[in-house]
C-alpha cells in the first residue's frame, strides 16, 4: 500500500549515511539516486509487477556492464540475421567468414546467441571471439552450441534490455537478410542515429553476390520513404551495402581510422580523434560543414579531466562545436570526410 507521508529527506539521507560507511566515494549521487528512487516507488503505490520488472531489468544490465567491462579496449560489432538460414546457405558460410575475419583482425563479435545467422557468427568467431545475448523464447530454448561459454553469455528476459546492451556495447553493426526481428533491430537502429540517440556507426548490410534481398529494401526507402519525403534522403548515409567480407570489414575499419568517439562537453559537441587535425584540415571542414554549425566554428579542443584519466581516451585528440542536431546524416559525411573518404567497394546504394 502507498505511505500517506513523503519520505524524501529521511530516505536521502539514510542512504547517503549507507554510501559512506560502505566507502563508495565514486559517483556517489547517482548511487544515492538509484537507490533512493527504488525507497520512492514504494512511497508512489507501485505494484508488485512494476517491482518485479525494474529489479529484473537492473539485474540484466548490471550482469551485461560487468560481462563487458574487460573488454573496453576492444571495438565489437554486432551480427544480425534471420534465425531461419541454416548453415546450408550461402547466407550462414558469408556470416561466419564474416565473423571470422573478423576475430582476426581484431574485433569481437556480439550475436544473439540463436541459430541460423546469430550461430553463424558465433562459430566463425571461434573460442573467445564472440558474446551471445540471447532472449528467453519457447521456440529457441537454448543458445547455440558455439557461445556456451557462461562468461560471454547473457540470457535476457525483456527485448528492450537485450537492444540496449546490442548498441551500447557495439561499435558497428552487420546486417545479413532476416525476418521480422532483424527488420527490428535495423530500423531501430537508424532511428537512433537518424534522431542522435545512437553514437554514430558504421551499418553494413551484406548479403550474397546475386541476391537482391537488400536491394529490394533499399529501393523500399528510396522509393516509399525518401522520395517522399517521410525521411531525409540524406539519411540513406547511415548505410551501406556490400557482398564480400573483405568490403565489409573495411567500411568498419576506414570509420576508425581517424574518428574514435564523441560526447557532449555542455552545449558543444567534442568529436575525439586519433591524429591531431591541421590547420588546412579544419579549415575545409569549417567550409564544407557550415551548415550543422550552429554557430561558432569547429576548432580544436582540450580532452575534459575525466577524459585525461582514462588510459583508453588520455592520448587522442579533440575538435568541438556547436552541432545543429537535426542534421545527423550530415554528421556521418563530417566523420567520413575527417576519416578521409569512405573506401571504395562500400556503397551507400545496393547496386
Amino acid at each position: 500500500m502507498p505511505l500517506n507521508y513523503s519520505l524524501g529527506e529521511e530516505i536521502d539521507e539514510a542512504v547517503l549515511t549507507l554510501i559512506r560507511r560502505t566507502g563508495f566515494t565514486k559517483d556517489p549521487n547517482l548511487i544515492r539516486e538509484i537507490a533512493t528512487t527504488a525507497f520512492k516507488l514504494v512511497e508512489d503505490g507501485a505494484i508488485r509487477g512494476d517491482l518485479k520488472i525494474l529489479n529484473s531489468t537492473l539485474k540484466e544490465l548490471r550482469h551485461s556492464f560487468r560481462l563487458f567491462a574487460p573488454f573496453r579496449s576492444f571495438r565489437k560489432v554486432s551480427i544480425f540475421g534471420s534465425a531461419r538460414l541454416g548453415a546450408e546457405t550461402e547466407e550462414y558460410r558469408l556470416a561466419e567468414r564474416f565473423a571470422e575475419e573478423l576475430v582476426q583482425a581484431g574485433y569481437l563479435v556480439i550475436t544473439g546467441a540463436g541459430p541460423g545467422i546469430m550461430e553463424a557468427g558465433n562459430r566463425g568467431a571461434g573460442d573467445g571471439g564472440s558474446f551471445g545475448l540471447g532472449i528467453r523464447l519457447p521456440i529457441e530454448p537454448e543458445a547455440n552450441p558455439y557461445i556456451r561459454r557462461q562468461d560471454r553469455l547473457i540470457n535476457f528476459k525483456y527485448f528492450f534490455t537485450r537492444k540496449l546492451i546490442f548498441i551500447k556495447e557495439s561499435d558497428a553493426v552487420a546486417l545479413f537478410p532476416g525476418g521480422f526481428g532483424t527488420m527490428d533491430e535495423c530500423f531501430e537502429l537508424l532511428t537512433l542515429l537518424q534522431t542522435g540517440k545512437s553514437d554514430p556507426r558504421p551499418v553494413v548490410l551484406i548479403d550474397p553476390p546475386g541476391s537482391t534481398f537488400w536491394k529490394d529494401w533499399f529501393g523500399f526507402l528510396r522509393k516509399h520513404q525518401a522520395e517522399r519525403g517521410l525521411i531525409d534522403p540524406n539519411d540513406l548515409v547511415f548505410l551501406s551495402h556490400v557482398s564480400d567480407t573483405a568490403a565489409a570489414i573495411e567500411e568498419i575499419r576506414c570509420f576508425y581510422s581517424n574518428y574514435h568517439s564523441s560526447r557532449y562537453v555542455g552545449e558543444r559537441m567534442l568529436v575525439r580523434l586519433e591524429k591531431e587535425p591541421t590547420d588546412t584540415q579544419i579549415e575545409e571542414w569549417n567550409d564544407r560543414f557550415a551548415d550543422i554549425i550552429v554557430k561558432g566554428r569547429i576548432a580544436r579542443a582540450e580532452l575534459p579531466g575525466e577524459d585525461l584519466e582514462d588510459p583508453l581516451l588520455a592520448t587522442l585528440h579533440g575538435i568541438s562545436f556547436h552541432f545543429d542536431r537535426r542534421k545527423t546524416a550530415r554528421l556521418r559525411e563530417l566523420l567520413d570526410a575527417i576519416n578521409g573518404g569512405r573506401p571504395y567497394g562500400a556503397r551507400t546504394e545496393p547496386r
